[in-house]
């Protein structure tokens, strides 16, 4: 059995016992986390919503809260003697999926 829910604009494909990494969530480490835009819950046959299903609930663990490996930009403008490097990180949080329910 899975679910697909969406979250921070995705759309992510889980079951039972799945670890994922989503856009950062404001929940503190160890609560719980319930998501309620559920798109799709896929078992024997399959529950479709339009475009989400009523009732129908994905319960996460939250693991951690983190900073994404560092990505660096360079900026460059020719012949303006202009060069400029610029470093980001992208927060996270990491759940572990706990229940599927309908």
């Amino acid at each position: 059995m899975y679910a697909i829910i969406e979250t921070g604009g995705k759309q992510v494909k889980v079951a039972v016992g799945d670890k994922i990494f989503v856009e950062k969530i404001n929940v503190k480490a160890g609560e719980k986390y319930t998501f309620d835009k559920v798109l799709a819950i896929i078992d024997k046959d399959a529950k479709i919503g339009n475009p989400y299903l009523k009732n129908a609930k994905v319960t996460a663990k939250v693991e951690k809260q983190g900073l994404g490996k560092k990505l660096h930009i360079y900026k460059y403008k020719a012949k303006h003697n202009e060069r400029k490097r610029i470093g980001h990180r992208q927060p996270y949080t990491s759940l572990v999926i706990e229940n599927i329910a309908l």
